[in-house]
């Protein structure tokens, strides 16, 4: 059964740029991964310092024990405690339905 992170961000002001650039080619290595299934990154419209990514695998398992250590998110692991005001918050989810306009 797949899973969903809902991973949100507060981003230190100076390192918004940054940030964006890191992780956009992080979601650009990633979404070639076989067991990825989406992401979907948000902006606060309120707060240009504040993300939401939602991102959905097939297995949480393969996750933790292969995804998480492709080399590829060395650098991003390493920046963020330089590009983040507080750390990640981050739940896990099961998709029970999806919808999508065709």
């Amino acid at each position: 059964m797949s899973v969903t992170y809902l991973i949100g961000f507060v981003v230190n002001p100076g390192q918004r740029e940054r940030f964006l650039g890191m992780l956009n080619t992080l979601l650009d290595t990633m979404r070639h991964e076989a067991t990825f299934v989406n992401a979907t990154l948000h902006a606060d419209p309120n707060d240009p310092c504040r993300f939401l990514l939602h991102e959905t695998w097939v297995d949480h398992q393969d996750v933790l024990d292969v995804q998480l250590s492709r080399p590829y998110r060395q650098a991003w692991h390493e920046a963020l405690p330089e590009l983040l005001a507080q750390p990640r918050e981050v739940s896990i989810w099961q998709p029970l339905r999806a919808d999508r306009k065709d």
